[in-house]
């Protein structure tokens, strides 16, 4: 999932960001209204988190002004205002949801999936399966075999995408765009190392691999033929 936060507290900004990324998300932040409206104009994110009261542009005119110019990425609107009047006027101007400051994380998390599995209705599919692999994207869970395997982060994100391509190669690129957000070579050994660590969880201990390198193009995840 990935998201753009918009929000001028620093701090506010600091925690929803690392709450989401150690969820598996990828984010981008943006400080000011016009910088927001911008980022979420040009970028391809799956759900905004917009607070209300933002510097140069407040965030109901952000959304309204995204809704105006026909973008329809779902949008969660975070404030401290919490009376009647004040969320119908945030779903008026185009918000989806309407979560008041303070919050629980928790709840914040569950309301994004919400939302973006609303406005996926084509990507309801769950729970991803490759030969006796699964992967529970909603309890953050991967079996083998009946086996838990326990990933990290990040090591979760590159396995779901890996497994949404089942037998297609993926690029070292595809994966530094869609995985790590990057859109420039690194020159690092990142994917090396994220790869080898992954092929250590789910293939170490199993007699049939599923994770292979396909030379000079990428990986491929599937089953032997």
């Amino acid at each position: 999932m990935k998201v753009l936060a918009i929000e001028d507290d620093l701090d506010a900004a600091a925690y929803l960001r690392k709450g989401l990324e150690e969820s598996g998300c990828v984010v981008d932040c943006a400080a000011d209204g016009e910088d927001g409206l911008h980022l979420a104009l040009t970028g391809d994110h799956d759900v905004l988190v917009v607070d209300r009261m933002l510097p140069r542009r407040d965030g109901l005119s952000v959304i309204a002004e995204l809704r105006a110019q026909g973008k329809q990425t779902p949008a969660l609107v975070l404030s401290a205002l919490g009376e009647v009047d004040d969320r119908v006027q945030g779903l008026s101007a185009g918000g989806d949801d309407y979560l008041v400051k303070p919050y629980a994380f928790t709840e914040l998390l569950a309301r994004l999936e919400a939302l973006v599995r609303r406005a996926s209705p084509e990507e309801v599919e769950t729970v991803l399966t490759v030969g006796d692999l699964t992967l529970d994207r909603l309890r953050r869970k991967v079996l083998r075999g009946g086996q838990r395997i326990h990933l990290q982060p990040r090591e979760f994100r590159l396995l779901e995408y890996l497994m949404r391509n089942t037998g297609r190669v993926v690029t070292r690129t595809m994966l530094l765009e869609h995985v790590w957000d990057y859109h420039f070579d690194p020159q690092t050994n990142v994917i090396d190392v994220q790869i080898s660590r992954l092929r250590g969880k789910i293939d170490k201990d199993f007699d049939v691999p599923l994770l292979h390198t396909v030379r000079g193009a990428g990986y491929s995840l599937h089953e032997p033929e």
